[in-house]
């Protein structure tokens, strides 16, 4: 797991950052409904200590979360090397394979090959051997040296939702256009923001967090 850590969506274990988050908001309804009862109960003391304990809940998992985000960088793979998803397990890992530039006019196209592979290694072996794993959506695009960002225009090949099984890869071929004055360009790939990613401790979509980026 170490290696993974190193090139990967997360600079905090996700299992302990699923089993925080799930806690957190345990606690903060528990904690909500605690105040309401002891308040219409006519217990204002025991509602302002509930008060209090979220306030101070609150602020420990916020410390976390904006301190593993402040302790983030930003990071930029070579050609071939890999950055893994950490949903809960980190199995899923992907590399760029090959790169294709061609000039049309004012524009430039990039056609990039994306290799996504099931690493067997982070399998338990209790775990079945053909059970298959369906990727979430991921969200594809490059990014210049001033933080301009540009979509995919075309996909060929395997779709990144194809579900693979343990030691299986497929790639995917995406398409750029991009202004051919655009330096420093940089693949970003990454799980479509959801609205947990962004205050779960240690994600790369969560608030301030730096990136991973693949150098092209």
């Amino acid at each position: 797991m170490g290696n993974i850590a190193a090139a990967s969506n997360v600079n905090f274990p996700a299992p302990l950052a699923v089993v925080g988050f799930l806690a957190g908001c345990g606690g903060l309804f528990v904690a909500v409904a605690a105040v309401l009862i002891f308040w219409f109960a006519r217990k204002p003391r025991f509602a302002r200590g509930t008060v209090t304990a979220l306030v101070v809940g609150i602020v420990i998992y916020g410390g976390l979360l904006f301190g593993f985000s402040a302790g983030s960088r930003t990071r930029t793979l070579a050609r071939g090397q890999e950055k893994y998803f950490c949903e809960i397990d980190c199995h899923l890992a992907y590399s760029i394979v090959d790169v294709n530039t061609e000039r049309d006019g004012p524009l430039s196209d990039y056609r990039i090959t994306l290799r996504t592979r099931f690493d067997e290694s982070t399998i338990s072996s209790e775990r079945p051997k053909d059970r298959a794993l369906t990727p979430p959506p991921r969200e594809v695009q490059l990014v210049d040296d001033a933080g301009r960002t540009y979509a995919t225009i075309l996909r060929t090949g395997t779709g990144l939702m194809t579900p693979l099984r343990p030691a299986e890869s497929y790639t995917t071929q995406l398409e750029f256009r991009v202004p051919k004055d655009r330096s420093g360009l940089r693949l970003l790939l990454n799980t479509l923001p959801a609205w947990p990613d962004h205050v779960v401790i240690g994600d790369e979509n969560s608030w301030l967090h730096k990136k991973t980026y693949f150098a092209l």
